[in-house]
């Protein structure tokens, strides 16, 4: 039961709130059977795309699995969950609208067996980023409905001054009132107080979660995206890179020793405007995951520049050919969407990695969207 439903009760007759609460709580939360959400036990290996093993999500000391999320409705949007070993749980941003949340939350509860986060990472103020944590006071946030231990945010980078901005405020202070430490990505960068450039999260297996530097953290810019709060799951030697939406990635590159990667979270949704060439060229990703809407025109009119964009797809199929989408449009005008891939959901143990999704495990460059609206420039991985 979520932190506001519980202050309300304490408020307005506990006994007969309390039953009411309870009733529309457990008729609102109807919480799925992961297998109905993880399709399937068996993972594929990059490398050759062959079967190795069954591998079910494991929370194994040292483990760690990487959940790029289907949001519930037409709209782009990112929400990335993170379980490393047993007990540590991430939430990476959280849209694309408000009605995002049931859908999360039902998820996220197969995993967060002790109903907290450890770690929220809020990238930048658009919505499609996070909307879950921005609610109006009768609607229950992801700050509500979970306790979460460390918020990471873009801070006071923001051109934004819209009710959906004051609300994620109202929500974030709440949270921060009920014990959460907040820090932004300048303060941890700089390791000012508390805040850490690095934060170790299991030492004994080498994982860590890491706040790159972004020179937007200090200067003000007319682009919201390029705000973007930048991370590096380290496992090891594995590395994850999550950049939000950042579209300007010069600093990123030349600002941090940014190794090759197995897992990008592909900018932007997969713009045209991020995933240069320049941050392909040094992170030369093996599993490339794409949150959006496939074919959907929210944005734009124009196919080709329509998530995921055709530039997008010429820059980052020549270093992989495993390329991983969360939805799909259908028509948008008619609110009519499916899953892609789904679930998107990459699981790598101290031995191996492998990527399994909700819907199916086909490659983008595969699929039939791909095959009727894209094409693979010269020198892509085949």
């Amino acid at each position: 039961m979520s932190k506001k439903l519980i202050n309300t009760i304490t408020i307005i007759f506990a006994v007969v709130i309390g039953f009411c609460a309870g009733f529309i709580y457990l008729n609102y939360i109807t919480i799925p059977d992961t297998d109905e959400l993880i399709k399937g036990e068996v993972f594929y290996s990059y490398y050759d795309g062959e079967i190795v093993e069954k591998m079910p999500i494991s929370t194994n000391a040292g483990d760690v699995s990487v959940h790029f999320l289907e949001l519930g409705n037409k709209f782009t949007g990112d929400c990335t969950y993170i379980k490393v070993g047993e007990n540590i749980d991430i939430l990476i941003d959280c849209g694309s609208r408000s009605n995002s949340i049931k859908t999360v939350s039902n998820y996220l509860n197969n995993y967060v067996t002790d109903n907290t986060l450890e770690y929220v990472i809020v990238t930048h103020a658009h919505r499609d980023h996070y909307a879950g944590f921005a609610t109006s006071p009768k609607i229950d946030s992801i700050f509500d409905l979970y306790e979460c231990e460390v918020i990471i945010d873009f801070g006071e980078q923001t051109n934004q001054t819209s009710n959906t901005y004051n609300n994620y405020i109202r929500e974030r202070t709440d949270e921060i009132n009920n014990g959460a430490k907040h820090f932004s990505a300048i303060n941890c960068w700089n390791n000012v107080g508390d805040a850490k450039r690095q934060f170790i999260l299991d030492e004994a297996n080498d994982i860590s979660l890491n706040i790159l530097y972004n020179k937007y953290y200090e200067i003000d810019d007319k682009n919201e995206n390029n705000y973007s709060v930048c991370t590096l799951l380290s496992q090891g030697e594995k590395h994850f890179l999550f950049t939000g939406d950042l579209d300007d990635e010069t600093s990123l590159i030349e600002s941090n020793d940014l190794p090759q990667v197995e897992v990008y979270k592909a900018g932007h949704h997969g713009s045209g405007t991020s995933s240069s060439e320049d941050l392909l060229a040094q992170i030369q990703p093996k599993i490339v995951c794409v949150c959006c809407c496939a074919g959907s025109s929210e944005y734009t009119s124009n196919p080709d520049n329509q998530f995921p964009t055709q530039a997008f797809i010429n820059r980052v199929s020549i270093y992989t050919k495993k390329i991983y989408v969360t939805t799909l449009c259908i028509d948008y005008d008619e609110n009519e969407y499916t899953s892609m891939n789904g679930n998107i959901v990459v699981m790598s143990t101290t031995e191996s990695i492998g990527v399994n999704c909700s819907n199916n495990n086909t490659i983008l460059k595969d699929s039939e969207w791909f095959i009727a609206n894209r094409t693979l420039p010269d020198g892509a991985i085949e």
